[in-house]
């Protein structure tokens, strides 16, 4: 199973970073199936719902399925769109398809340098305030300070951060899913996967007075048909006054080092840690932001640590969404 893991990583990751393409597009299917799941329940599904911004752009949306009722809502704290579907109690076939045309641009942010303009924290309290396990206080203080000593801009303090993520944090194939996040517990072993290392990277970042969230989303095939189930991505964003949201991508940087058999002094670790440092391929597009999400309509279970996975509850019971053939939904991506 890992070799399989790895043989997809390195197919992602199969060409240096000057080579990628500027833009990606297909068609991206989900398709969920609840049917399997106890008879008699009510079932609730929550999906990701894919929408426009500057650097995508979503179109053709179609949708279809046997549910009793269906709407598009977003989350109040984080304005996430999401699809939200149900069926009764009474329903033997649980099936729904959502799908879209989406075309992603790759992000190159280089000219972040120059004088910084005066910012207001308070209104980014959002972006700095702790997380139920991400937090700023402590030993993530410490080390944020200690990271970022004698760095006074928000834009060194920024590299200074991502520099030590990329040099100290790793890729753990073994981990489940796209990790936890769990930060104090990356501290003690920092390896993991792509919600592991941005989680850390925003940690240091707020608690070094540096806004920061963690992006979700979904890699795109680069063949012409692929089923992209379990492709999900999470990277950083950090707010630089005078510019706005600087992507970056710690953990890509990592798994590249992973699958290439890269160390930190190679020259093409050195090409992926400039490439990731304020850009990001066209092979992934997004989805939603935030932790400890409630969703709309409310979940019964816990808040949700991320959104990037479809969510489902049968009678108030969670689904495990890091199951996808126990959960029965794949996801499909086909060239446009």
């Amino acid at each position: 199973m890992k070799r399989l893991l790895l043989s997809v990583v390195a197919l992602s990751l199969a060409l240096a970073p000057a080579a990628w393409a500027k833009s990606r597009s297909g068609i991206v299917t989900v398709e969920v199936d609840l049917s399997r799941q106890e008879s008699g329940k009510e079932t609730k599904l929550w999906i990701p719902y894919a929408v426009s911004d500057q650097n995508q752009s979503v179109t053709d949306v179609k949708l279809a399925g046997d549910y009793t009722s269906s709407a598009v809502y977003t989350d109040k704290a984080n304005g996430n769109a999401l699809l939200f579907a149900r069926w009764d109690k009474e329903a033997v076939s649980r099936k729904l398809s959502y799908s879209f045309a989406v075309e992603r641009e790759e992000i190159q942010l280089r000219d972040l340098s120059g004088k910084e303009p005066a910012w207001n924290p308070a209104d980014y309290a959002e972006f700095l305030k702790p997380t139920s396990i991400g937090p700023t206080d402590g030993e993530v203080k410490k080390l944020a300070e200690s990271i970022t000593k004698g760095k006074r801009s928000v834009l060194d303090k920024a590299k200074a951060i991502y520099d030590w993520t990329c040099e100290n944090m790793y890729r753990d194939p073994a981990t489940r899913g796209c990790g936890k996040g769990d930060v104090c517990e990356l501290l003690k072993k920092p390896g993991g996967k792509c919600t592991d290392i941005s989680s850390v990277y925003v940690a240091l970042a707020r608690a070094a007075g540096v806004p920061a969230r963690e992006v979700f989303g979904l890699r795109l095939g680069k063949k012409a048909e692929e089923d992209v189930t379990g492709w999900q991505h999470c990277w950083v964003e950090f707010f630089l006054p005078g510019k706005g949201w600087i992507p970056v991508d710690p953990a890509d940087v990592r798994k590249a080092m992973l699958v290439e058999k890269l160390e930190l002094k190679d020259a093409k670790t050195i090409e992926y840690r400039n490439y990731f440092w304020g850009g990001i391929d066209a092979y992934r597009f997004k989805l939603a932001s935030g932790r400890d999400l409630v969703l709309n309509p409310p979940q019964a279970g816990a808040p949700l640590n991320t959104f990037g996975y479809p969510y489902a509850e049968v009678d108030g019971k969670v689904i495990d969404w890091y199951e996808p053939k126990t959960f029965s939904y794949k996801i499909l991506f086909k060239e446009k």
